[in-house]
């Protein structure tokens, strides 16, 4: 099952979330260098909002949402800190939003969802899966686009590992599925990594690792 918001909480009252690396994915600057990120954007499970906070400081029109009122507040502090107050977050349950038409209503609609790791996270709950993605479609315009960030079971790692045949399968009818590539996926070792999780795993000596991931450019039909 999916984990609940106190068990996120935890990871970021303690600073031990493996994804919170102090810096935006470089996939993520990637996508935006090339152009893909458009309009008005979507961050949902933002987490500690490097990825909100450094596109607001783009000058894009961006919400970052997260099921953890830990990960909010601490998003809200790294705003703070990097000198991007005008960051803004909210919670929300994507998964309950794709069973809600009211809940998507508030949020409104979004022109670019960027999901970085939140969608492997479902990865063996095909029922929040499904409600997770039909939130995506709900929240996305027509002829917008999700582009998507998740760990890949290409190699060994810690993490929710998923094959691209999830993805290609999840992403079916309302979609369109212009690209799927293998990518790289930074994170960090901490406390809550079990020596099971680790093997395989190459860190450096600052306990920061690179990961096969996917990255995935899907348009709302």
């Amino acid at each position: 099952m999916t984990q609940s918001a106190e068990i996120w909480n935890t990871v970021y009252d303690n600073d031990t979330a493996p994804w919170v690396i102090g810096e935006p994915q470089p996939q993520v600057l990637a996508l935006e260098r090339e152009g893909w990120i458009r309009g008005r954007v979507l961050d949902p499970g933002c987490g500690a909002g490097e990825h909100t906070i450094a596109l607001t400081a783009l000058g894009y029109d961006v919400l970052g949402v997260d099921l953890s009122p830990s990960a909010v507040a601490y998003a809200r502090a790294n705003a703070a800190n990097k000198g991007v107050p005008a960051a803004r977050f909210e919670l929300a349950d994507m998964v309950a939003i794709g069973g809600d038409p009211g809940l998507a209503a508030e949020l409104g609609v979004f022109d670019t969802i960027l999901d970085s790791a939140l969608f492997h996270v479902f990865r063996e709950d095909p029922q929040a899966r499904a409600a997770y993605v039909q939130a995506l479609h709900a929240l996305c315009a027509p002829g917008g686009r999700v582009l998507l960030l998740a760990l890949s079971d290409a190699e060994p790692g810690f993490g929710p590992r998923i094959s691209d045949g999830m993805i290609r399968e999840s992403f079916g009818e309302g979609w369109e599925l212009e690209d799927l590539q293998p990518a790289r996926y930074r994170g960090r070792i901490t406390a809550v990594l079990s020596p099971e999780a680790l093997e395989g795993v190459r860190a450096d000596a600052d306990g920061n690792v690179e990961t096969a991931a996917w990255v995935a450019r899907i348009a709302r039909r």
